[in-house]
């Protein structure tokens, strides 16, 4: 029910015909030029749907009627738990989330921005770090751990992030055959995952249009044991993908699509969430990047998911910039605010920085405080007649004073927002503490606040019985 009362800013992209026209583009592509799909075991079982005329090898087209069915088998809202078996969002039906990560390989000296190889302590320190923080309502694999057995690292970093939050989990594995092992640990520790999901496994095909085996076989696991999974695409536009906007939409929803119909022919009513992040491709400089234009496509892809009445996925504005700088922040803000007021239901990935090699907690710290007014600014205000309070103004008229009225009595201390370790100094204020640099005051807050994180009251059980699993495991 819309409240009539309610002031909220939003930003809508796609007209009604626009996203016809994009889905029967995406239908097009999917019917004449079809995917790769990796799998023996799933082309026959399609050959059995489709017919032998729109398979030949691996190449596997798909008709519209069967891309049309999978829209519908697939729910429309997915509950999200923590581990504590507690209903914390719903994908589908609510606000957009985000989370921390995602997969680095170096970690970024919150005091001199050095970078170094990602350790287990990393993995605790940054885990707990966005486990505390209230904005971030996942926490996804926030790098690849290294000070450890290289065949071993996704058990390990697995284990420390179960182990140090209690939050949902978007689970990514740099070795595809340790996928099962980890599930398996995973069950281990927390009993029947699907009954109260709190891991989301995260998969990507290969752009373009390939379905690649390590990708398949994963989904097949992930969906087979009940798990809700995430299907997301990646692109380069003008290498995987063409280098228009339109192209780039119109290929990364076949594929998308594709993902989608591939998770209903495993098992009908498999909850699924998609999303892409269209990223563009320097040719100079031989780097991805997120252009302003990458940010239309993640609110046009979010969009095409409420058309579908599909969970969504999207970008979460990280990569960009050395650290904590003026470069990241500039999309940083870009991207939360407007997808704070769009469709978008996830943003996963927040905090990596040089190119997504490397992660920072001062990043992190920021971008919770950009997450909150970005929801503050989303959050819109009211005009209902108590919030407006023409008592006070009639009482004040004109020339008069509002500093003791009886609204500014009761909401003084949360009408404006208040950051934790900006202040509103004045200029001689500034001058006064020897003109410090925004920076240095955001690093200090951020080394205080992760001195002080707390361990989940079960650690030290979760890391015994999962240091116990992973030796069994490699014995």
């Amino acid at each position: 029910m819309i409240d009539p009362f309610s002031i909220r800013p939003a930003i809508s992209v796609l007209t009604a015909e626009q996203i016809q026209t994009v889905h029967q583009y995406a239908l097009q592509v999917l019917a004449e030029t079809g995917v790769r799909l990796d799998s023996p075991q799933l082309i026959e079982r399609f050959r059995q749907i489709v017919g032998n005329r729109m398979i030949e090898g691996s190449h596997l087209k798909l008709p519209a009627d069967l891309v049309e069915w999978a829209i519908k088998s697939a729910p429309s809202v997915i509950d999200i738990f923590d581990r504590k078996g507690r209903r914390i969002f719903s994908l589908g039906n609510d606000r957009i989330r985000f989370g921390i990560g995602v997969t680095t390989l170096f970690y970024q000296d919150p005091r001199t921005d050095d970078v170094t190889p990602f350790t287990r302590q990393n993995m605790q320190d940054l885990v707990r770090l966005g486990g505390t923080l209230p904005n971030f309502d996942v926490i996804s694999t926030v790098g690849i751990v290294q000070d450890v057995n290289p065949d071993l690292t996704d058990l390990y970093g697995t284990l420390e992030m179960i182990a140090n939050t209690t939050k949902p989990l978007v689970l990514l594995v740099s070795k595809e055959e340790r996928f099962p092992d980890v599930l398996n640990m995973l069950e281990h520790l927390l009993g029947n995952l699907a009954s109260q999901p709190c891991v989301i496994p995260y998969f990507n095909p290969v752009t373009p249009l390939v379905m690649n085996k390590g990708t398949i076989d994963k989904m097949q696991d992930a969906i087979q044991r009940g798990l809700p999974v995430i299907f997301s695409n990646y692109s380069m536009a003008g290498m995987s993908t063409p280098i228009t906007p339109g192209g780039t939409l119109v290929l990364m929803m076949a594929e998308l699509l594709a993902g989608l119909t591939i998770s209903q022919v495993i098992k009908e009513g498999a909850p699924v969430i998609l999303g892409m992040l269209p990223a563009y491709f320097d040719m100079k400089t031989m780097m991805n990047f997120y252009d302003p234009l990458s940010l239309v496509l993640n609110l046009c892809c979010a969009e095409m998911m409420a058309h579908y009445h599909l969970p969504h996925c999207g970008t979460s504005g990280s990569g960009t910039g050395w650290g904590p700088d003026l470069l990241a922040a500039e999309t940083y803000w870009m991207n939360h605010l407007t997808a704070c007021i769009g469709k978008v239901g996830l943003a996963p990935f927040v905090g990596d920085t040089l190119g997504s090699k490397a992660i920072s907690p001062v990043n992190l710290v920021y971008v919770h405080e950009i997450i909150s007014q970005a929801l503050r600014f989303a959050g819109g205000f009211s005009i209902e007649q108590a919030q407006v309070g023409l008592d006070d103004i009639c009482k004040a008229g004109p020339g008069g004073s509002f500093l003791s009225s009886k609204l500014t009595m009761k909401l003084y201390r949360d009408a404006y927002y208040t950051s934790p370790f900006f202040p509103r100094w004045s200029m001689e204020k500034w001058q006064a503490q020897n003109r410090p640099p925004a920076i240095n005051l955001l690093r200090e807050y951020t080394l205080d606040f992760m001195s002080h994180l707390p361990a989940p009251e079960d650690h030290a059980d979760f890391m015994a019985r999962g240091e116990s699993f992973i030796r069994r495991t490699n014995a």
